[in-house]
């Protein structure tokens, strides 16, 4: 490897927006996700409903579907 090339690897802080925090490597200091793995569905079993600013309703209209 090319030396003076690669950004700096080291500890960064992962920040969710359910307000877990955890550890783990990156070239940032710090992440904010807005899902985990405490949060998730495929991992909690809880099925969350998140109709992102009316896109269903928004595609329906657009394709005239009922």
């Amino acid at each position: 490897m090319q030396e003076g090339i690669h950004p700096n690897y080291t500890k960064a802080v992962v920040r969710c927006a359910c307000g877990e925090t955890f550890e783990t490597g990156s070239t940032k200091p710090e992440l904010r996700v807005e899902i985990c793995s405490q949060c998730h569905p495929f991992f909690t079993g809880k099925q969350k409903l998140v109709d992102m600013g009316g896109r269903v309703d928004k595609f329906k209209k657009k394709y005239g579907m009922k």
